[in-house]
């Protein structure tokens, strides 16, 4: 009787078969479309100055008026960039994970908003800038050269997760002392970028949408055609050899993929912290370790957290609204801890 039960009960514990494995991952990604679909809807619908269903449509689609001057030139545009903004973080962060095998990194830890900032600053004090298309582009070079410099000082071709990884924490020291330096003798710098360095969506707008989305469509496309190889990188370098991978290539590319995302996300609307670190973290929790499965999940689930974060922000304190850089932090970093905790306590 007990060698008979033997099958019965790893029968019972056996996995699901991959089919269906990939049919609950598709069902939930299924759901996390429409849950994208109700925040952008909200997104649109909610804000300080409170309107109804009719005004909101009217907005939409009257040729103008004072609805569409507040739905389309300021909320469409708003909840536009938020979309693609967090779409660019949730790839940027999955990358970076698999590529340095660290699943806490995110692209302030190979220096790549440290990059930005500084070349806000820079623009700022030293170039007179005022505008935001201005700062779209330092911000933007600012990054791309940070993550040059990285992967050379990580050893270029011979680079390993663990070097990029020191190479980005080294820089992001530097740039982020020299930011300091420059805002305390610099009043003028300090208040203009006091609103910046926080993280905001507010400033959206049809122009800084149009600036940044090429950026943004050939980094995300990039990510994508990667998702293969890295997936056998994360698997250590000798495995990924053995499948063919060619390390060097995939690493340059991971880094100019997550470069042009995280920067170009961060020039359009400054730093904002956690959704790049903890969407691929959670999305992985579900999905397995395959980056097929994460980079979707991430691209919809990260402007889910971002838009809702904006929609949160505009409302806890009507008339004024707080920058939503400031509600993922609030709320990203609690929900971090307990995941970082009950993963640990998992492991023991």
């Amino acid at each position: 009787m007990l060698v008979d039960s033997v099958p019965e009960q790893r029968a019972e514990t056996a996995p699901a078969p991959p089919s269906r494995r990939a049919a609950l991952r598709a069902v939930g990604l299924l759901a996390a479309l429409v849950l994208l679909l109700l925040v952008a809807v909200a997104s649109i619908a909610v804000g300080a100055k409170e309107l109804s269903v009719a005004q909101v449509w009217h907005g939409l689609f009257a040729d103008s008026g004072t609805y569409a001057d507040v739905v389309v030139d300021e909320r469409l545009s708003r909840t536009v960039l938020g979309l693609l903004v967090g779409a660019a973080l949730g790839l940027s962060g999955a990358v970076l994970q698999a590529l340095t095998r660290n699943p806490l990194a995110d692209p302030g830890l190979l220096g790549i908003n440290a990059g930005a900032s500084a070349a806000v600053v820079t623009a700022i004090t030293f170039f007179g800038v005022t505008s935001l298309s201005g700062y779209v582009w330092f911000a933007f070079f600012g990054a791309a050269a940070v993550g040059a410099l990285v992967w050379f000082l990580g050893g270029s071709r011979g680079a390993t997760p663990v070097r990029l990884a020191l190479a980005g924490t080294a820089i992001s020291a530097a740039l982020y002392g020299y930011l300091q330096a420059v805002m305390i003798m610099d009043d003028a710098a300090l208040a203009r970028m006091r609103f910046w360095t926080v993280g905001s969506l507010s400033s959206a707008t049809e122009g800084t949408v149009r600036q940044v989305l090429p950026f943004l469509v050939v980094g995300t496309l990039l990510a994508f055609v990667l998702a293969r190889p890295l997936n056998a990188v994360a698997m250590g370098d000798d495995t990924a050899r053995a499948l063919g991978a060619d390390l060097t290539r995939t690493r340059a590319l991971s880094m100019l993929a997550a470069t042009v995302l995280s920067g170009a996300a961060t020039a359009a609307c400054g730093p904002i912290v956690f959704v790049g670190l903890m969407v691929p973290h959670v999305v992985r929790s579900f999905t397995g370790p395959d980056l097929r499965w994460i980079m979707p999940y991430a691209a919809v689930l990260s402007p889910v957290l971002l838009l809702g974060s904006d929609v949160v922000g505009r409302v806890v304190a009507r008339p004024s609204e707080v920058q939503v850089g400031i509600v993922t932090a609030i709320i990203g970093g609690p929900v971090f801890i307990f995941l970082v905790r009950r993963r640990r306590t998992a492991q023991l």
